[in-house]
């Protein structure tokens, strides 16, 4: 957009001092006079910012409104006046023949091609003012924030509660544990938002060195996190790690809902491109991931699990704490369809719970979930939903309290689903850490966590080599060789890394941590490899998979994303999985981790390092054995994507510069 009004102003200047014609007509007093009108408040408003340090809020309301709002008008007649400009010019003899009567021609297309630009281009920038107009205002007139409640980042040396100091802080001491050296070097970090990913790596390092470097840096990571962090409570403040050890005083009440459906078949079904797969089509199509790339061996061993031992989704007696239950990567619509029994954590908004209850109103299994007040006194489903959910933030003691009571001598799975933008990521995966902990210790529950592909992981020696393989075709390809030059080294890095010595032999790993992503989002996830490691070495069963790039919502929101979703396939073996695909096969390797005694989720199987429970029954979408990291694709998918966009009109100007190259070399 920026681009587009620059070079329309530099091109109707450059019409207006060259063609009198131009210059004496109506239309360029009305593009001046617009353009003015449009800037002069524009400079003043930046000038007032500066002064008082805030665009937002602090400057005076009028010169805020004007800069906000005077382009409803200017832009149109701004666009007005430059046209006839742009028109009365290529009409003009003197503007045509500037550089002689033999270049007229190309005269008249040069000065006739923007008002061909502004047809499709004029709106666009209209819209995205009017985007940014909008932004403003509800930035100026929101609300300020609550005061802290819950759990919280601790002060910082500036006074606020920024999320920088405490993520190096924790990673510090989770490498101290093994390199002090190492976490000096975090703690001195000067660009934390840009400069995260090599500690990060650095750390796995440290990690892959020896089973004891694993569960040191877990440990310590942990414990860090516990110590730093502050849980507010009315007037009190004291740490996490204080807040939950101590006993909640007002205990949640609890409902629960039986479901009226027919018992469940137990049938795996899979959702995929507008067909549901089964039996032996889903075990074809699981073969067809396995040998193109998509997933790794295991996960597709595992899913076949499902088809071939029915008894793996006889749920009726399994009981599956969903934390985050109504997040989109969540097995909740699986787990009732299939008769679980399911222990729902989420936030106390009616309109969630209308939908979870009803959901589970209407298949065979159960949903137990918390209350206020008693279930009796609810006279109807709208008081039960207005009463229902909990707040990981503010009522972790609670919440961990009132599961560890419920449904004495069943087996539990504990599955951390909740997900959040930004530093909420890291304080949502702390308290759903606090719960995990405590029902894994004192209930023996299983424990289950979706991972990103975006990530720092172990992988196969196979998956290595296929990206080693992919990297030699992708490598000879002209628009990568472009993309790379381009990139000046930023573009289409290659994935495969040098193997990590340690002991119990090589270990080879992908770097798929996303800059875009941000360290707030890699220290949440690590936190949850850092409790998958420590409860497995303490005997819990731990289902820890690498789920897809996945189009969810929070996801395709950022049109960034959305647009490099759409070329990623470009990058073999790249696919980008549609939310109830993800659900159904991620769940179906929860079961079989559950139930198969040989997966590595069962701690008595026996791993050269703990960090290894990671590379197996993988369903990474394709980013293990691509030929290029994850972080580095991004730019070149996207392109790709517009370059699809792009091809008719493409072609339609490759027609009109052909007529034109015709027409000057004088064969037309």
């Amino acid at each position: 957009v920026t681009a587009m009004q620059v070079g329309s102003r530099i091109a109707a200047l450059f019409g207006l001092t060259q063609s009198p014609a131009a210059a004496h007509q109506f239309g360029a007093g009305m593009m001046i006079l617009s353009w003015s009108l449009v800037e002069v408040p524009r400079y003043a408003f930046y000038v007032s910012a500066l002064i008082t340090g805030d665009a937002t809020k602090k400057t005076p309301f009028p010169l805020f409104w004007l800069r906000y709002s005077l382009f409803a008008v200017l832009y149109p007649t701004g666009i007005t006046g430059e046209l006839t400009v742009f028109l009365s010019a290529a009409k003009d003899a003197a503007f045509l023949n500037l550089y002689g009567e033999a270049n007229s021609t190309a005269m008249y297309y040069f000065i006739m091609s923007f008002p061909v630009i502004y047809a499709p281009g004029a709106l666009p920038m209209i819209l995205n003012m009017a985007a940014n107009r909008k932004k403003a205002f509800k930035k100026r007139f929101a609300k300020p924030p609550p005061p802290p409640k819950g759990l919280v980042f601790p002060i910082d040396k500036k006074g606020g509660r920024s999320s920088t100091p405490a993520a190096k802080e924790i990673l510090a001491a989770a490498i101290a544990a093994v390199s002090p050296e190492k976490a000096q070097k975090v703690l001195n970090e000067k660009n934390w938002r840009f400069g995260y990913v090599k500690h990060f790596r650095s750390m796995v390092e440290e990690q892959m060195k020896s089973p004891e470097n694993a569960l040191k840096v877990a440990e310590a990571g942990l414990a860090k996190a516990y110590e730093t962090f502050q849980f507010i409570d009315g007037d009190k403040t004291t740490s996490f790690a204080d807040a939950m050890a101590a006993t909640a005083s007002n205990p949640y009440k609890t409902g629960f809902v039986q479901g009226t459906a027919p018992k469940a078949k137990n049938v795996l079904e899979v959702p995929y491109k507008g067909k549901t797969l089964s039996g032996q089509c889903l075990k074809d199509q699981v073969d067809k991931w396995v040998s193109y790339g998509t997933i790794e061996e295991s996960a597709g061993v595992a899913i076949k699990n499902c088809v071939d031992k029915p008894g793996y989704l006889d749920l009726s007696d399994r009981y599956f704490v969903l934390l985050g239950a109504g997040s989109a990567m969540g097995p909740f619509l699986v787990l009732m369809a299939l008769g679980a029994n399911v222990i729902a954590a989420d936030l106390d908004r009616p309109n969630i719970w209308k939908r979870l209850i009803t959901i589970a109103k209407q298949s065979p299994g159960t949903i137990t979930f918390p209350l206020k007040v008693d279930q009796s006194s609810c006279a109807t489903d709208d008081e039960l939903y207005a009463n229902a959910g909990c707040n990981l933030f503010t009522d972790t003691p609670r919440i961990r309290d009132w599961i560890l009571t419920l449904h004495p001598g069943k087996p539990m799975a504990v599955g951390s689903y909740a997900y959040l933008n930004g530093a909420l990521h890291v304080q949502v995966s702390l308290a759903m850490d606090a719960i995990c902990k405590d029902l894994s210790e004192k209930r023996q529950a299983s424990l289950a966590y979706l991972c990103t592909p975006t990530d720092l992981h172990v992988v196969t020696q196979e998956a290595h080599e296929a990206s080693v393989g992919q990297y030699k075709e992708y490598s000879s390809k002209p628009y990568c060789i472009l993309m790379k030059l381009l990139g000046n080294g930023r573009f289409l890095r290659k994935n495969a890394m040098k193997p990590l010595t340690g002991q119990g032999g090589d270990f080879y790993v992908v770097n798929g941590l996303s800059v875009a992503q941000g360290p707030n989002y890699a220290l949440a996830k690590r936190m949850q490899h850092w409790r998958a490691v420590i409860a497995r070495s303490k005997g819990s069963i731990v289902s820890s998979n690498i789920a897809p790039a996945t189009s969810t919502v929070s996801v395709v929101q950022n049109r960034t994303f959305a647009w490099a979703y759409e070329g990623m396939p470009y990058f073999k073996p790249y696919e980008i999985f549609a939310p109830e695909t993800s659900n159904a096969v991620m769940s179906a390797i929860l079961f079989s981790d559950l139930n198969d005694t040989e997966n590595a989720s069962n701690p008595k199987v026996r791993l050269n390092n703990p960090n290894e429970l990671f590379k197996f029954g993988s369903f990474n979408g394709g980013c293990w054995r691509c030929a290029y990291q994850v972080d580095s694709i991004g730019e070149a998918s996207v392109f790709i994507y517009f370059g699809r966009l792009a091809k008719p009109y493409v072609a339609g100007v490759a027609v009109v510069g052909s007529a034109i190259g015709l027409k000057l070399a004088g064969y037309v």
